[in-house]
């Protein structure tokens, strides 16, 4: 009811509708439509109210509030069930437990920050409030667990395209499923599964973007190394509408997957791919190792040509040397 309010505030174009015609629309009390526009106000939303013309949306709010996500949603799975937090300790965790629990397919999670957010490799990942998209999804697949891993390359990939729709930044994905703009990191990751011998039960995929992020205030020990989007662009950008857009373009790709298999996704992960091409350094538990990327295979493992021949990496921190070093 009251993202159906918040949809009538905003098709009136900052115009004021009535307290009557909103309660007639939606076939509810005055008094409810009352109860309703108040905690709107509560939420952020900057609405005037008047005795006689009624409500008026002078202002909306870029925090990810479920009611403004509602509005602007386009994919019918995921988004549908939205769990958010104005502070969390992880998304991921939080969702993990909603998905043990039995959630539905499409339950999101996001918050506004987080305290414990964690990356690839047991990395943190800085979380400020109100900056960026702290986000997780719950999907259960009807593959086989074997196939699991290719869910952050399919992850990847729709969140790439979205953002380069939205931005127009050019972002691009660097093995397996970081995003980066001109070398520094815009988006990480991290995907996290329950399975049985034969069957997965969930998988959360969790995603850190860092949207509205000045670069000054990165970390001293990130800030080289890290960027945000609105200084990609050039522009402020709006959260919400990212975010559905980013669900829109993840539901896209995980359909193509249960339709069709990682084939195509796999495929849209080359072209997309800032990796490929590239001189690289792996980093593993018990090797390190350079040579030229080269290519992934049928599992999302990465290729690489070194002069004792193609290694294959599933698991490890691959980094693009820089130019001119070999």
């Amino acid at each position: 009811m009251r993202t159906a309010i918040l949809e009538l505030l905003k098709q009136n174009s900052g115009q004021y509708i009535s307290g009557e015609e909103i309660s007639q629309a939606l076939h509810v009390s005055r008094t409810a439509v009352w109860k309703h526009i108040q905690a709107l106000k509560l939420a952020g939303y900057e609405i005037e109210a008047h005795t006689r013309l009624g409500y008026a949306l002078r202002q909306s709010t870029d925090r990810l509030l479920p009611e403004e996500i509602k509005v602007h949603l386009t994919s019918v799975v995921l988004g549908q069930e939205i769990h958010y937090f104005s502070e969390i300790g992880s998304t991921n965790n939080e969702a993990k437990k909603l998905a043990t629990n039995g959630c539905p397919e499409g339950t999101i999670v996001v918050a506004e920050a987080q305290i414990t957010g964690r990356g690839r490799l047991a990395r943190g990942w800085f979380s400020p409030p109100g900056k960026g998209i702290w986000l997780s999804v719950v999907l259960r697949p009807p593959f086989s667990p074997m196939d699991a891993a290719k869910c952050t390359l399919m992850a990847a990939v729709g969140v790439n395209r979205a953002i380069n729709s939205v931005t127009g930044t050019g972002c691009g994905i660097k093995w397996p499923n970081d995003i980066l703009w001109q070398g520094r990191k815009v988006v990480g990751i991290l995907t996290e599964m329950s399975a049985e011998m034969d069957a997965i039960n969930y998988v959360v995929i969790g995603m850190g973007i860092n949207v509205n992020i000045d670069q000054q205030d990165f970390p001293s020990e990130i800030a080289a190394t890290a960027t945000s989007l609105a200084v990609a662009a050039g522009r402020r950008i709006s959260r919400v509408k990212l975010l559905t857009a980013i669900l829109a373009e993840l539901e896209s790709t995980y359909n193509t997957v249960k339709a069709s298999g990682f084939a195509p996704v796999l495929a849209d992960w080359r072209q997309q791919s800032i990796t490929l091409g590239q001189q690289v350094d792996v980093r593993g538990v018990e090797r390190h190792f350079t040579g030229l990327a080269v290519d992934i295979d049928a599992d999302g493992a990465l290729l690489i040509k070194t002069p004792n021949g193609i290694e294959r990496v599933l698991a490890g921190d691959v980094s693009i040397r820089p130019a001119g070093m070999f």
